[in-house]
């Protein structure tokens, strides 16, 4: 990964940030199905016309994933899985939790991820082997060893769970709350794991594993945490699940969420 292609992907990144920075308002809202998957449209293709181009024309060759939250595998060769729009319903609701997330993917691995909060300001990065940084500052997950004092959390992966998904999380939450300090049900996804990558939380948790995620897992595992699927073993993308958390903690959290 050169630094030529990070530091471009970088600054598109944020030119796209500015671009839903313009039509955020914390008084923005909307009333009906029809306005909602306008608006949720609208911000998508404000990110996706600008950085689709600019990214396959930086990068000849690569190809672009169409759907972020599909599953399994991803083909070979490099590859760019853009999350336009992470939380992109709390955009258009005028809340604060949303980002723009870009990974390069080459053979169904993670090499380069970006997840940019433009309200904040945070840039976080990661390259294969090459550690985790917010602003261009090295990041490292908790020193945490005790689950009673650990911020855990987890959240939908995509709109729409059916009943036995539905339940499986309900029971993970339930049992998380008997040992962990605190539990946080929340979206965007890679808002969480972000947060596990700077040492501000300390464990998240899915039973879903869609193509987006594969960047903001990346973050974490080069910030020191451990992910694992949800029998144990090393996480990939085509993988069920994952249990996400600080090295201290990660046996006590996935013994609760790997029951469930």
């Amino acid at each position: 990964m050169s630094n030529e292609l990070i530091a471009s992907t970088t600054n598109l990144v944020r030119e796209a940030g500015a671009r839903l920075l313009d039509r955020y308002s914390p008084c923005n809202r909307v009333t009906t199905r029809t306005e909602l998957f306008a608006a949720l449209r609208r911000n998508d293709e404000a990110v996706t016309d600008l950085l689709r181009p600019a990214l396959l024309a930086a990068l000849p060759g690569s190809g672009w994933e169409e759907d972020e939250h599909a599953t399994g595998p991803i083909a070979g060769g490099a590859r760019w899985v853009v999350d336009p729009v992470g939380g992109n319903l709390n955009l258009v609701h005028g809340m604060t939790d949303w980002n723009i997330g870009v990974t390069l993917v080459r053979d169904g691995r993670p090499d380069f991820t970006v997840l940019y909060v433009p309200l904040s300001g945070e840039m976080f990065t990661a390259t294969a082997g090459g550690g985790a940084f917010l602003n261009d500052h090295r990041t490292t997950v908790s020193a945490k060893t005790d689950l009673a004092v650990a911020l855990t959390g987890t959240g939908q992966a995509r709109p729409g769970h059916a009943a036995p998904l539905a339940r499986r999380v309900g029971a993970a939450i339930t049992a998380m709350q008997q040992h962990a300090l605190y539990v946080r049900a929340s979206v965007p996804v890679g808002h969480q794991l972000a947060q596990l990558a700077a040492g501000r939380m300390d464990v998240h948790w899915q039973f879903e594993n869609v193509r987006s995620h594969i960047g903001p897992v990346l973050l974490v595992r080069e910030a020191g945490g451990i992910v694992t699927d949800l029998d144990g073993k090393p996480w990939d993308i085509a993988s069920s699940g994952y249990v996400a958390a600080a090295p201290g903690v990660h046996a006590a959290a996935f013994e609760i969420v790997g029951t469930n």
